[in-house]
Parts: structure tokens; sequence; C-alpha cells
């Protein structure tokens, strides 16, 4: 039987992949996402390209550092509504801990990740995914 597909919405964008949890995997989900993204008519230097990249970066290495699962990847989903202007990106890993957005000592050289994620974003947040682990989200004005 083959596979369900769902009608594509119209002025809706859709972009899946899963990467290996590794820096290497993090870095292809960037530069993917930045590909993505001038095919969409987002090009480098844009308020979106430029913002979606960010959290992308960020998003994507808390997978790898703080989410990974030996054996298990993590997924991103790319999502450009064009008639709300919006760039939804979802990175789920599965890992069970939640993300805890700190503020880390002014001479740590790491945790501000999330910082910089709510200042990026329009709008960001964690859900539970089908499955075990979580996805975190967050919304760019293109």
């Amino acid at each position: 039987m083959p596979a369900p597909h769902s009608q594509p919405v119209a002025g809706v964008n859709v972009f899946a992949q899963r990467f290996s949890a590794t820096r290497r995997g993090a870095r292809l989900a960037r530069l993917i996402t930045a590909l993505q993204l001038d095919e969409w008519g987002h090009p480098r230097g844009t308020h979106g390209h430029d913002s979606a990249t960010t959290v992308v970066a960020e998003l994507a290495a808390n997978a790898v550092l703080h989410g990974c699962v030996p054996g298990r990847d993590f997924a991103l989903l790319l999502t450009y509504d064009d008639h709300r202007d919006v760039i939804r990106i979802e990175v789920s890993d599965t890992h069970p801990a939640q993300p805890v957005l700190v503020t880390p000592a002014p001479d740590m050289g790491h945790g501000r990740g999330l910082i910089i994620v709510a200042a990026v974003a329009t709008s960001w947040g964690v859900h539970d995914r089908v499955g075990p682990g979580k996805t975190v989200w967050a919304e760019c004005a293109a």
C-alpha cells in the first residue's frame, strides 16, 4: 500500500531532513538551511535568512551537544509560510531533557545558545514529539 500524501498548502513551503548528531551534522544543517532559504527567495544578508540560519545553528548545536543519544540522529523541519511571512524552524532530538534558558557567567565560553535564539526569533518554545525526546521550535520574521 503506498504511503499517504498530503496535499500541499498554497503559500507554505516545507523542507525536512535528518542529520547525524555530530558537529559535522550541525554544520550541514546550517548550510543546507542557508541554501533552502535562498531557494525560497531569502538570500544571504536578508533578515529572514540571517535570523533563521542563526537559529538553526544554535538549535542544531544544542541537539548535538545536549540532546545527543548515541546512535540517534536529530531532525530539522523548516517551514516558510509566505502568507504570514514567517519561517518556522523545528529541531527534534531523542534526549528526554528539556532545554533550560540560563544566564551564564561572563567568563563562561558556552551557554548562550537559547539566549541567542530568544533574541533573534519572534517566538520559540519546546514540545514533546512522537517517540522519545522533544522538539525545540522557533519562528523568525521573513
